[in-house]
């Protein structure tokens, strides 16, 4: 089964099986379905949007690509630090992407092969890349690798969908958000994508008013 057949199955399941998400679906429509062309060009964007909105990690990488095209590591490498910043690149961020696309030319890093791996084998293969941690290695193989049970521990905006979405006190702790999402398993990389769909309409209809 293709990804996006995969993915609708996978909202028909978690929509009999959870009111509350059904309930966001019902609200908000159908979720889209989030995917990237897998490769070093979706790791530099992911890299770009640790702990930013997603909107200004957008236009710093597109300000990257209306200048030299989509990246390759090669091409990367030929950047300096001036225009790095001058595209919206922090220092850190800069040093991130450098390692990897050094690490991706030399071939230490296989891309292509981390593919072909199993979830955690993939996951701990990116995390040896310095700058790519849990929250960056889980977001490429949900929407670069487009597996169906990935989730994002440390996502931000994941924490407080879940507590709207299940009507909880307070925001879940790391240890809790990661119980919580037993209940999705298999299909936690789409119950993450209507939670996150749920964070977006939100934040619409606060805009609209």
């Amino acid at each position: 089964m293709n990804p996006r057949a995969l993915f609708e199955e996978g909202l028909d399941v978690l929509a009999a099986r959870d009111s509350d998400l059904a309930s966001v679906i019902a609200a908000h429509g159908r979720p889209e379905f989030w995917s990237r062309e897998p490769g070093f060009s979706a790791l530099v964007l992911i890299i770009l949007e640790q702990q930013v909105s997603l909107a200004s990690a957008k236009a710093a990488f597109n300000r990257m690509v209306e200048d030299v095209g989509v990246p390759t590591p090669e091409s990367f490498l030929r950047l300096d630090a001036e225009t790095l910043r001058s595209m919206g690149f922090s220092r850190q961020k800069a040093r991130y992407c450098r390692i990897l696309a050094e690490e991706v030319s030399s071939g230490k890093l296989d891309l292509d092969a981390v593919g072909g791996m199993t979830d955690d084998a993939a996951r701990s293969t990116l995390m040896q890349v310095t700058g790519i941690g849990r929250w960056t290695a889980d977001i490429y193989l949900l929407c670069a690798l487009s597996r169906p049970d990935v989730w994002p521990v440390g996502d931000l905006a994941l924490v407080g969908a879940i507590q709207q979405v299940k009507g909880l006190d307070r925001r879940p702790s790391p240890v809790e958000f990661e119980s919580l999402g037993e209940q999705w398993r298999p299909w936690r990389s789409v119950a993450a994508q209507i939670l996150w769909h749920h964070y977006l309409g939100v934040r619409k209809l606060k805009v609209k008013r």
